[in-house]
């Protein structure tokens, strides 16, 4: 219970400093609509074929702007030399981690709140397949991503190329993760008559997920140590 209380006491702490400068979420917001501004240029949204694009940008936009906001989760307290506080007060480790995940994790459902509509708007997609389905695949997708890179957000956070070194360590790990989402979402957006596949691939990026945020729980006290 006190893990849990000081994780959502460290993620208030990290969103209201956001609220603050809206640094973070102000720039995953706008290259997420950079990003749609350009694919609407490139593909004529009045053709139906291009409608075949979509589940593939949204999972762009999500990745992009996600590596964005993890990217200065852990470098913003190095260089203000707050980590090293958080390490030495009363608590554990794990909860350092779980609030940053839960920070992080909320600043990312936002951008998809603005952003994914905008999406449909701008491309005129009618939207006929099951809404509830489809947020589910995109908070799968979404925790799972999130959960691996908050983790190697703190890994990298000591290398000197922090930034260029955490898209290395987390495309590969996380492969299995988009490749599940990006077809349940085009089976979910353009065919529900194959909704069993949808369901397979969910199952797997669920196990998937489940897998790797316990793996990161039980490992993040050897990783900030380093």
């Amino acid at each position: 219970m006190n893990l849990i209380r000081t994780a959502l006491f460290l993620a208030k702490k990290d969103l209201y400093s956001e609220l603050k400068t809206k640094q973070i979420l102000t720039t995953q917001i706008i290259f997420a609509g950079l990003v749609i501004v350009v694919f609407s240029f490139a593909f004529d949204p009045a053709n139906n074929t291009t409608k075949a694009v979509i589940p593939g940008v949204i999972w762009v936009i999500i990745v992009f702007s996600g590596i964005l906001g993890l990217n200065r989760s852990f470098i913003s307290e190095q260089r203000n030399d707050t980590m090293q506080g958080l390490l030495v007060a009363p608590m554990e480790a794990a909860s350092i981690y779980l609030g940053k995940f839960l920070a992080n994790f909320t600043m990312m459902l936002v951008v998809e709140i603005v952003s994914i509509p905008f999406l449909f708007l701008l491309f005129d997609f009618k939207f006929l397949g099951s809404i509830p389905f489809f947020i589910l695949v995109v908070f799968l997708g979404s925790f799972g991503f999130i959960a691996i890179g908050t983790f190697l957000a703190a890994l990298a956070a000591n290398s000197k190329s922090s930034e260029m070194l955490l898209p290395l360590l987390l495309f590969p790990i996380t492969t299995p993760i988009l490749i599940g989402v990006v077809q349940a979402t085009k089976i979910i957006l353009t065919n529900m008559e194959k909704i069993s596949s949808a369901i397979a691939w969910i199952q797997l990026v669920t196990a998937y997920d489940m897998i790797f945020f316990v793996v990161c729980f039980l490992l993040i006290d050897y990783v900030l140590e380093v």
